[in-house]
């Protein structure tokens, strides 16, 4: 679909990442690409998104803020830290297809190493991962739209 932009959307968890049943999500699959690949998991409706694609709403992302509702998307990134961070994070790391290549839980202070194929990052509060099915190999999707509002800084 071309540029991610910053604003709000939807995240579905989608099935195992094997693709089938998504023939139209192509390597570099913007926002919304795809339909359903399997099962979804995560709550009905799908999970509250920030998107932050600008330097300055990346540069931002969850610093000054006591918690998350839903989660956050990095794009471009390959790597976060959590340096003046107030709270632990689940950290997802996708590729271009958004599919999910790592997941890790960060406390605050931390300095997360760069993922070589990573293109996007997801960010949530520490357990949320567990909680909608996120793990390795998994794809998930994104669906543009007003599903949370937006942050001062992102408006």
């Amino acid at each position: 679909m071309g540029r991610w932009r910053d604003g709000t959307a939807t995240l579905r968890v989608l099935g195992d990442g094997t693709g089938a049943g998504d023939p139209e999500a192509g390597p570099d699959a913007g926002p919304g690409a795809g339909p359903d690949a399997g099962p979804e998991s995560g709550p009905e409706g799908g999970i509250p998104l920030i998107v932050a694609a600008s330097y300055r709403a990346r540069a931002r992302g969850l610093l000054g803020r006591d918690g998350l509702t839903g989660a956050i998307l990095l794009t471009p990134a390959s790597g976060v830290h959590t340096f003046r961070m107030r709270f632990a994070i689940d950290v997802a790391y996708l590729d271009r297809r958004l599919t999910v290549l790592a997941v890790r839980t960060m406390r605050p202070g931390r300095l997360g190493r760069p993922r070589p194929r990573a293109r996007h990052v997801l960010e949530a509060e520490a357990g949320a991962w567990e909680r909608w099915g996120v793990r390795r190999g998994v794809r998930v999707a994104i669906t543009p739209g007003a599903s949370a509002p937006p942050p001062p800084s992102l408006g």
